[in-house]
């Protein structure tokens, strides 16, 4: 698949059409997902256009809800509003939602009039609603349609697979009575009426229903669509299992983010900082980071200021400097796992910032843990090192020392510093290194060269 990729790139970019689209007729679905997904926007957009009509329709419903706006930004108007006449209202809307203001306008203005009063209904709707997920393409029919007419009906319906499992009986004026699936239809007797076939005739959602709920009542009843009806009962729409579905992967990725402290507005706020750091211009995260590495900055000046303090030391016993790489890494290291742990542990809803207190002092145990087996090891390397062939036996126990001191110090500054950020609302990802480092950096030789200047009775 790597040579496959690099040789697809090398013909969009060398605009070798014919090459790049013999390429992708030999790839299977997956893969041509997969090429598509790796290749940049220009070639992506370009490596669409070379895929057969069918293949690039189930391409495009294999990508994820971001990969599809981005292709669709990419491409031209016409080709944008192809795709979008493709696809059911529902998916219209949600894509349209997605996308940004002017790419959205423009597309929405390039549909048919139809589909614009489809998708401005269903916008209508509140966010999460059933109602923004119905789908207002389906089968209704009367309650005196027979079964032989109705699969005539199904067979002459341009509705698609997913969306043609369910026929909805409705009277006149449009009132849900209940559904009939298609397998029913096959095994009722030709004159059978929809009326006698019908069923569930109470199991329906509104158009403001929370669309979880809706999804996971379809789910409960085994169903391929639901009904969704208005204040009156009037049949609007129909929420497919395809749909449902994605709707409960949503709602379950919600509940994961607010877990970790970032449901909304945190959660977007947080996508929104971590898009503009990895995908926007620079400016931003230049401004950003280099305004925490300001601490970084001021610390490292400080950090000289201490090790001038203490010139004496290390001009009496030149062996002390010797380890000064040692305990401003070690503590360096350890700090960023904490921080690494943090961040995949808040995003994932392992830690709970409402009981931060017990899992912060489960982390400095952690740290003190592996603090006493670093610093008895260094400070025996130290002692047998530099120690004891110098005469200075104590020199071992004083990088012993600072090595508990630096990683303790550092294990818990890698959890409550990004809690503390992620809390006042400042952006922890950038933000947390610099200000711990400082801090580190400062104590730990803080504690080394007084310790050394004590013990070793130097300075």
């Amino acid at each position: 698949m790597r040579t496959t990729h690099t040789e697809l790139l090398h013909t969009l970019r060398d605009r070798d059409l014919t090459a790049a689209k013999d390429i992708l007729a030999g790839a299977t679905v997956d893969e041509a997902v997969t090429l598509l997904r790796e290749a940049p926007a220009t070639e992506r957009a370009l490596a669409y256009r070379l895929l057969d009509k069918r293949t690039a329709a189930e391409v495009f419903d294999l990508l994820s809800g971001p990969e599809e706006v981005d292709l669709l930004t990419a491409m031209t108007t016409s080709e944008a509003t192809a795709v979008l006449e493709s696809l059911d209202p529902d998916d219209q809307a949600r894509l349209l939602e997605e996308a940004p203001a002017t790419v959205a306008k423009r597309l929405l203005a390039a549909l048919p009039e139809s589909d614009r009063r489809h998708v401005g209904v269903l916008l209508s709707y509140p966010a999460d609603s059933a109602g923004r997920l119905a789908n207002p393409r389906y089968l209704a029919l009367r309650p005196d349609t027979d079964a032989a007419r109705a699969l005539e009906e199904v067979r002459g319906s341009r509705l698609g697979p997913e969306d043609l499992t369910t026929v909805f009986v409705i009277d006149g004026e449009r009132h849900y009575l209940g559904l009939v699936t298609v397998a029913e239809l096959v095994r009722a007797a030709p004159a059978t009426s929809l009326g006698t076939l019908a069923r569930l005739p109470d199991i329906a959602v509104t158009t403001t229903a929370d669309a979880a709920a809706a999804s996971r009542l379809l789910q409960l009843r085994d169903l391929g669509a639901l009904p969704v009806i208005d204040s009156e009962r009037r049949l609007v729409g129909a929420l497919t299992y395809d749909d449902a579905m994605d709707a409960l992967e949503d709602d379950a990725s919600e509940t994961m983010y607010r877990k970790a402290g970032l449901g909304d507005p945190a959660h977007a706020k947080e996508l929104l900082r971590s898009e503009r750091l990895t995908r926007g211009g620079i400016l931003y995260p230049v401004r950003v980071r280099i305004a925490f590495l300001m601490v970084t900055l001021v610390g490292g000046l400080m950090v000289g200021g201490l090790i001038e303090r203490f010139e004496d030391v290390l001009a009496a016993v030149v062996a002390v400097a010797i380890f000064v790489p040692l305990i401003m890494d070690m503590g360096g290291n350890v700090g960023t796992q904490s921080t690494t742990i943090f961040a995949r542990g808040l995003a994932l809803g392992h830690i709970d910032p409402k009981a931060f207190g017990r899992q912060l002092f489960r982390e400095v145990r952690v740290g003190a843990t592996m603090a006493l087996i670093l610093a008895g090891i260094g400070g025996t390397v130290a002692y047998l090192w530099q120690g004891a062939p110098n005469d200075i036996p104590l020199l071992g126990l004083a990088v012993g020392l600072s090595l508990f001191t630096s990683v303790t110090l550092a294990t818990f500054l890698g959890f409550a510093l990004p809690w503390l950020l992620f809390r006042i609302g400042l952006d922890h990802a950038p933000g947390a290194d610099p200000f711990i480092t400082t801090i580190k950096d400062f104590t730990g030789l803080a504690v080394y060269f007084s310790l050394t200047a004590w013990l070793l009775g130097v300075g």
